[in-house]
């Protein structure tokens, strides 16, 4: 794809979105971060049509400020629908999002049903897409572990994880933003498999702290069943180069 695209960054303020963006500027690019704080709602659609006028790609790693059911699936659905007409009227190339590895397996919960939708509304706009699906991140195993917790124990399942740092979910969407859409899903994840209790018991004993955690099967991922392949990428994944334990080296050093 040509060089000095026009690319806007859905969620561009956030965790990956701000990671986006600067790896995009300093490819040369230029880049919009756009975020109701900047004055680019999808939810109301303020500010859209503004600020993917003129736009090549457009990239979104924008998620629901609440995870209760209903208000998930209103958030991806409205905006969903929002981002499709707008980048149609703009005539937008190439639509990129960030997704969750495991999304189509994990439908008892309703966060991953809003986010079949939305796979489903990219899909169905006529947009050429590609539809990134992640692993979770390193920096969202402090959420797990506290999710788990039962007064001074944590119940967790060993389900099988392959999680991944957001420096390296940012890089491959860059690379996949510079490049031709795949009209399909690829996966990403981390460089190592490790079961969710373990990936907590490193995560507090990382952090001095001494909360016990016990194998709970039954507790599945916030509530939703999982097993080996709930939460794992398939056959050829794009892969980080991080691997956890150095991660929580370096992030305890910066303290």
């Amino acid at each position: 794809m040509k060089t000095n695209l026009k690319i806007v960054v859905i969620g561009g303020t956030g965790l990956i979105g701000s990671k986006v963006v600067k790896n995009l500027r300093d490819l040369g690019h230029e880049v919009l971060a756009a975020s109701p704080s900047q004055g680019v709602n999808t939810l109301t659609g303020e500010g859209l049509p503004e600020a993917l006028a003129g736009a090549q790609v457009v990239v979104d790693v924008a998620n629901s400020p609440s995870f209760e059911d209903k208000a998930v699936m209103d958030f991806f659905q409205t905006a969903g629908h929002n981002i499709a007409v707008a980048e149609t009227a703009a005539g937008v190339k190439h639509h990129i999002a960030l997704s969750v590895v495991g999304t189509d397996r994990l439908q008892a919960s309703g966060y991953f049903r809003a986010k079949l939708v939305q796979e489903n509304i990219i899909k169905d706009s006529g947009i050429p897409y590609t539809i990134v699906r992640a692993t979770q991140f390193f920096e969202f195993v402090g959420a797990i572990a506290q999710a788990g917790m039962d007064g001074e124990k944590s119940r967790l399942s060993s389900a099988m994880m392959q999680p991944i740092v957001s420096d390296d979910v940012a890089e491959a969407l860059t690379k996949v933003a510079t490049e031709e859409p795949l009209n399909g899903i690829v996966e990403l994840a981390g460089p190592e498999k490790i079961r969710m209790n373990e990936l907590v018991r490193q995560h507090l004993a990382a952090h001095g702290d001494n909360r016990e955690v016990n194998t709970d099967d039954a507790a599945g991922y916030f509530g939703t069943p999982v097993d080996d392949q709930s939460l794992t990428p398939g056959n050829n994944p794009l892969l980080g180069k991080t691997r956890y334990a150095d991660w929580l080296n370096q992030s305890l050093a910066l303290k």
